[in-house]
């Protein structure tokens, strides 16, 4: 079989070298095709893609998302950091006009908007003639002191101090809903969170920006004339009109305009609101999108970076220019095919997985880097450049096609996790290493038919190792001594027993407070520590759904209903890392006290329909606990934070609450808000991991058999891989690194590279011992012919990943740690354990040689 398979080999390479000229023409014609399909690739954000959306919390929110709070919810909130309190008029303008402003965000749930200034925001109070009950604030408001002072008696009668107005009143918030798509304009997701981030990026700027932008038509454009103002913002709406048309209202109303960016004239004047002492603070997915998004940039330019030093350090090593440009173009080139497929096959970019392209790129620097070296050797040894280009591509294309096929493997393990992004990711990701088969196994080589190696270049290669160099490749050699292996061994399972112990600490979600695609000196992180710590419900947000359709009437009447509500939320009030709760029972039971002078002791539930009537303000459905009836409430849980360990405690005891508190005709259902969200996308990639890890480690044992047809070939590259993915784990929880979706593609990546290092090791080894050497001589040799690149592409690779460490999205600098260390941990595996592996189970071949050798000179 293997002979069949060499021949077959063979006769790719003959076809290939034979019609190079004709498929040079059809892949260049690819590559211009593929180059002008990558203009129309869009970003394509959305926040459906990133849950899962057939899990059973999922289920539950998408159920009851028209009536209750999701997850994609927005919080603005105003800080005053003047003197005083926001109890003044620059304060109430500015929140009046915020406000509006969120009640106009595109795709805003209009029926879901609060704040003070919103008639569903409103007091209940006692007086001698009964309750009484108005919104917060007046309908008729001018913010004289008289109003301001009756405002600030509403807000102490209303209950929102802790949700909407801060406790220690230096602040009020306005909470609202965003719907995936525009209801009245629907868009295409990406135009949709464009439009989004700008409304979001106005409202910060009408309050912290000295100037704005005035748009004006540079030409008529009916039924406007040229000169006609057609908007006016706060934020820059270029980097959009360059992308694709942006629509936009006019003023005064009427027909949607097209505008494009070379029709319009932009102007800067004096900002009418800005107020220095108010500070603007935004949370939610679309502002995180946008915080994202404006990173980007960075992304971009700490690829640069590592471009040029993977420039400079491929000439270093190869001493030619011609060699270093062909290695990096072809390494570009399945980038530029997979970002050109994406708009043929439906689809975009999402920010966060920005980074996919970056990973295709290092895997096809790896792989060229190899195949470059295989053809400057035989160049060297007297082969012209089309001889070169044969035999490199026969000795190679094996063991990087095999090496290649485990890297899609390792990321299509990934869409075992049941959420779409992940699933877009997982194609993207294979799709891009699959067509490095084509650009590095193919397309290279013909290349390198029509280069010629710099005269530099050839007498470097000549050049014999220096003294220093054959004593390091000496004392590698030692790895494949049995004596030797027995104190890398020793090594290794010191390490391994370390690090196994740091690894239980790995923590499935997010680690830490905030966004964790962000650093926490981010604006964002500002944002969301000064509201979480301002106010009692915090930002993080598990919403429990208790269902009672089958009770006649109100349900919120029933006690049953009423009671194991009351009960969840005490009981959730005790688990460890919950802020407050909040629910009809915890409101009804203030109503009904109420109604009794405000006596504490009535404040509890009557066993009784009509007692529990007495609290029937608190079940109003416009409060946004209930619907009609009751026939669904929500338990809101405010967390403390969103770590994976503090959710997965949370809905482990609202599960134990569930399981031990049975009511007939109630079901409680898991979960919605934020952290439903979290804990939904924790499970999945918690229940994923073990099939992912069987699924990947089979499929690599069955494909190093099929390569190799040697069991202990197969042990030899996989240990050291389970090894280095262990000691990832250990990083990952020492550094506080959680294993999530972000984090994934890293993960399957680390194997892959792992798999790619000891395949072209052994395959060189493998065929050195079929000569007749020793173990210890065909790893020596396969050192000198593929260790020196594989050594050179693991530290390339990681320095120039390595600056990722300093980008401002902190998931890109998470990625360029963790990329760095298993480049580099991944390369010592393959020249150090897998060779001590080696010499042992390859002992018989030693001592065959020895007797061989005996005999000849015997």
């Amino acid at each position: 079989m293997k002979g069949v398979l060499h021949r077959c080999v063979d006769g790719i390479s003959d076809f290939l070298i034979g019609w190079r000229h004709a498929l040079a023409a059809l892949f260049l014609a690819m590559t211009v095709f593929f180059g002008w399909s990558a203009t129309r690739v869009q970003l394509d954000p959305g926040f459906l893609k990133q849950i899962p959306i057939k899990h059973e919390y999922m289920r539950t929110m998408m159920d009851h998302i028209k009536n209750f709070s999701g997850a994609n919810t927005l919080l603005v909130n105003l800080h005053w950091k003047g003197e005083g309190d926001i109890y003044n008029a620059p304060f109430f303008d500015a929140m009046r006009k915020a406000t509006d402003d969120v009640f106009l965000i595109p795709g805003i749930d209009r029926t879901h908007v609060s704040s003070i200034f919103t008639p569903n925001t409103y007091y209940i109070e006692i007086t001698e003639d009964g309750f009484k009950g108005e919104p917060v604030v007046p309908a008729r408001f001018s913010a004289t002191p008289e109003q301001l002072a009756r405002v600030r008696h509403n807000v102490s009668l209303s209950g929102q101090v802790g949700l909407l107005v801060a406790n220690d009143f230096k602040s009020a918030l306005i909470r609202a809903d965003l719907q995936e798509v525009d209801t009245g304009n629907p868009e295409k997701a990406q135009i949709f969170y464009q439009q989004v981030m700008a409304a979001l990026g106005n409202i910060r700027g009408r309050f912290e920006s000295k100037t704005k932008y005035v748009y004006t038509l540079k030409e008529d454009h009916p039924p406007f004339k040229k000169g006609d103002q057609i908007d006016e913002g706060y934020v820059d709406y270029g980097w959009m009109l360059d992308m694709q048309p942006f629509y936009e209202r006019p003023p005064g109303g009427g027909e949607l305009v097209k505008i494009k960016g070379k029709e319009l004239a932009v102007a800067k004047v004096a900002n009418p609101d800005y107020n220095p002492n108010v500070e603007v603070n935004i949370i939610g997915f679309a502002q995180l999108l946008a915080d994202v998004i404006s990173g980007l940039v960075g992304v971009f330019a700490f690829f640069a970076v590592a471009f040029v030093i993977t420039l400079v350090l491929l000439y270093l090593y190869s001493r030619s220019v011609r060699l270093t440009l062909v290695a990096l173009v072809v390494a570009l080139l399945p980038v530029l095919w997979l970002i050109g497929i994406l708009p043929i096959i439906g689809f975009g970019i999402d920010p966060m997985s920005i980074l996919v392209p970056f990973l295709i790129f290092s895997i096809g620097v790896s792989h060229a880097v190899q195949m470059t070296n295989a053809w400057r050797n035989e160049v060297v040894q007297g082969c012209s450049s089309v001889e070169a280009s044969r035999a490199a591509f026969r000795k190679l294309f094996i063991p990087g096609a095999v090496a290649l096929l485990t890297n899609a493997l390792g990321f299509a393990v990934i869409m075992l996790i049941d959420i779409p992004i992940v699933h877009e990711l997982g194609i993207t990701a294979c799709l891009g290493v699959l067509l490095m088969i084509v650009t590095n196994k193919m397309i290279l080589p013909i290349i390198l038919t029509h280069v010629r190696l710099e005269e530099r270049s050839r007498r470097n290669s000549l050049k014999p190792p220096s003294s220093r160099q054959m004593a390091i490749w000496n004392q590698m050699a030692k790895c494949a001594t049995p004596k030797f292996a027995l104190g890398v061994f020793a090594v290794c399972l010191v390490l391994l027993a370390g690090t196994t112990q740091l690894s239980r600490g790995l923590v499935i979600g997010d680690s830490g407070t905030g966004a964790p695609e962000l650093r926490p000196t981010s604006r964002y992180n500002h944002d969301d520590r000064q509201i979480a710590t301002t106010y009692n419900i915090g930002t993080d947000v598990l919403s429990i759904i208790v269902e009672a359709p089958d009770f006649s009437g109100d349900s919120c009447l029933h006690y049953p209903v009423m009671n194991v509500i009351d009960q969840l939320e005490l009981y959730m009030r005790g688990v460890d890392g919950v802020r407050s709760v909040t629910s009809v029972a915890g409101i009804g039971k203030l109503v009904i006290a109420a109604f009794n002078e405000g006596n504490p002791r009535w404040r509890a539930l009557p066993r009784s329909s009509v007692g529990l009537s007495t609290g029937s303000k608190a079940f109003d459905p416009n409060m946004g606990f209930n619907t009609e009836g009751c026939k669904a409430i929500q338990v809101m849980v405010f967390m403390k934070n969103h770590e994976g360990a503090t959710i997965a405690h949370a809905i482990r005891e609202a599960k134990r609450f569930i399981k031990d508190h049975p009511v007939p005709g109630v079901k409680i259902r898991l979960a919605s808000g934020n952290v439903g969200v979290m804990a939904a996308t924790n499970e999945a990639v918690e229940a994923a991991e073990a099939k992912m890890l069987l699924a990947i480690f089979g499929a690599l044992a069955l494909l190093c058999l099929l390569t190799f047809r040697s069991w202990r070939a197969t042990i030899c590259v996989l240990v050291p891989l389970t090894m280095v993915s262990i000691f990832c784990n250990a990083l990952m929880a020492s550094m506080h690194i959680g294993l999530k979706v972000a984090t994934l593609p890293v993960v399957a990546l680390g194997v892959g590279v792992g798999v790619d290092y000891g395949i072209y090791l052994f395959e060189r080894i493998q065929h050195h011992l079929a000569d007749g050497h020793s173990f210890e001589e065909a790893f020596r040799e396969a050192m000198l012919q593929r260790g020196t690149a594989a050594v050179f592409t693991a530290i390339t690779m990681a320095i120039g990943v390595g600056t990722w460490t300093f980008s401002a999205l902190k998931y890109q600098g998470d990625m360029g740690l963790l990329l760095s260390f298993m480049f580099l941990v991944n390369m010592l595996g393959a020249i150090c354990l897998l060779p001590a592996l080696g010499a042992w189970l390859f002992r018989d071949r030693a001592a065959a040689t020895a007797a061989a050798r005996r005999v000849r000179h015997g």
